[in-house]
């Protein structure tokens, strides 16, 4: 069994933001895997379950605020039994281009809030992270407005592409393992 989490935050302002990419990625693989919806709600999030090359999946929207993830994936981790290396963040990051992803089997929470939460509530780092980059902070914004902020025409063409990736990529995780994700998704740039 898998839990596969992407961050966000849940108020209806916050669609399309940069911050809100680890959503766009759940979008993205409910598509794929054809799942109607996240009709359950548990553990302060909204899910679904279905299956992926005979893996139990769980597709989770934490309903909290970004900085609070943890308050939803600790608790459904705890209940579901699944391993620290069993639970997939997608998630955001300012410190890659537009559109480019970075697959890490582990790690610190590198100053996103809200891999910090869910490491201190898991108590562990030692999970995967499928991170979609959203392009560096101009020196003029502050970063909250710039994470809360919503892409150009053209950034948001190369997250399209990017979101559907990123899918592909966290169901390469589930199926071929982190190093085989890495080797093909850590070298490719949306087009």
């Amino acid at each position: 069994m898998y839990l596969i989490v992407g961050l966000g935050n849940p108020e209806r302002k916050y669609v399309g933001t940069r911050h809100n990419t680890g959503f766009a990625v759940i979008d993205a693989l409910m598509e794929k895997l054809g799942v109607q919806g996240l009709s359950e709600t548990k553990f302060n999030g909204a899910y679904a379950k279905t299956n992926y090359e005979g893996e139990q999946l769980i597709l989770l929207k934490p309903m909290t605020y970004m900085n609070e993830s943890g308050q939803s994936v600790g608790p459904m981790s705890n209940f579901y039994k699944i391993p620290a290396d069993h639970i997939i963040i997608c998630s955001d990051d300012i410190n890659l281009d537009v559109g480019r992803l970075r697959i890490r089997p582990s790690g610190s929470a590198g100053g996103h809030n809200g891999l910090k939460s869910i490491i201190a509530c898991v108590g562990s780092d030692q999970f995967p992270r499928v991170r979609v980059g959203v392009g560096m902070k101009p020196s003029y914004m502050d970063l909250a407005d710039h994470v809360l902020s919503k892409f150009s025409a053209d950034d948001q063409k190369l997250m399209e592409t990017a979101y559907k990736e990123a899918a592909d990529a966290v169901l390469d995780i589930v199926k071929n393992g982190v190093e085989h994700a890495e080797n093909i998704y850590n070298r490719k740039k949306a087009e």
